[in-house]
């Protein structure tokens, strides 16, 4: 089944270009089936490419799937125009009355800032509460999931020495988790970011589904709420790495090449995508269990979670 985006969307042409199979909103009028409702909260400054990236892997899905697109109220986007962000994207405000079957957090290129620091943190937090109560299945991914480890759990963000940049091998620990479907015992991973999440930081809320032994955790999943964090950006495209190498050349900021990426390790040469199978899987395997799991009646969503909590077992 097609995936269900806005009218328009500059992501439209390439995803049909890609033989990703896309819905006006008059035939899916005419199907008598419920579509899965999955927002996305779009953090990362080149919000058009991340559009695209998201809708991709969710458009993948057999199941007719309705992408809503959010952003933060209280921030002003540098990099993407209004007109933009005023004919594709809701504020939070804007959605914040509505259920959502899943929900997705980007990252955002804030790591090395302690939350408290953002400009926009007391929004984040109302959000991250609002997802306990009104999403059924979220989805945070690099910052977002290391600022949703924060708030839930009070699990710290480390900085590293060196930025963990490049594409790195990790391995399957949980075959039979629903998630996992599919997957190699090992397999590899695009990753960039400045700071880490540490095992020995988390609390026994957290299964741990993939780690590298040289960039540490990955991914993790939360049975309450049925929260997925991941730390490393499986949905990024062949060249995303090589567009923020280039990036930070060309504004001095003192980098190596990604590890791992350009063939000879040589930034002339084109780099190949060998993650790409993967991104599919889990997002496919995680649209298929918010599909085998949420109400029918999108109303009942986080009924049973509004009078309970997390486990208090944050250190």
């Amino acid at each position: 089944m097609p995936i269900r985006i806005p009218d328009g969307l500059p992501a439209r042409d390439i995803l049909v270009r890609e033989g990703v199979q896309i819905m006006d909103e008059s035939v899916a009028v005419r199907q008598d089936i419920r579509p899965l409702h999955i927002g996305l909260l779009n953090l990362m400054p080149n919000k058009l490419a991340t559009e695209t990236q998201i809708a991709r892997l969710v458009g993948a899905s057999p199941l007719q799937v309705e992408l809503t697109l959010v952003r933060i109220g209280s921030h002003v986007a540098k990099h993407t125009s209004e007109e933009h962000l005023i004919n594709f994207y809701h504020t939070w405000d804007e959605v914040k009355h509505r259920k959502f079957d899943g929900f997705i957090i980007t990252g955002a290129p804030i790591e090395t800032l302690p939350f408290d620091e953002v400009t926009y943190w007391p929004e984040m937090e109302q959000i991250l509460d609002w997802t306990t109560t009104n999403v059924h299945s979220s989805f945070f991914v690099c910052w977002g999931a290391m600022a949703a480890a924060w708030h839930f759990h009070r699990v710290p963000k480390r900085a590293l020495d060196r930025k963990a940049f490049g594409v790195y091998r990790h391995r399957n620990l949980n075959p039979a988790s629903p998630y996992l479907m599919g997957f190699s015992d090992d397999f590899q991973v695009s990753v960039s970011r400045w700071t880490e999440v540490r095992r020995e930081d988390l609390t026994s809320d957290f299964d741990v589904l993939m780690e590298s032994d040289q960039t540490g955790l990955c991914l993790l999943h939360e049975a309450f709420a049925n929260r997925l964090y991941i730390f490393n950006h499986i949905e990024y495209d062949s060249g995303t790495l090589a567009e923020e190498y280039f990036r930070d050349v060309t504004a001095g900021v003192a980098i190596n090449p990604p590890h791992n990426y350009f063939p000879d390790d040589n930034p002339d040469k084109k780099p190949s995508n060998r993650w790409r199978s993967h991104a599919f899987l889990l997002f496919g395997n995680w649209i298929n269990q918010v599909y085998q799991t949420t109400p029918f009646d999108i109303e009942d969503i986080g009924a049973d979670r509004e009078t309970a909590k997390a486990p208090a077992t944050a250190k």
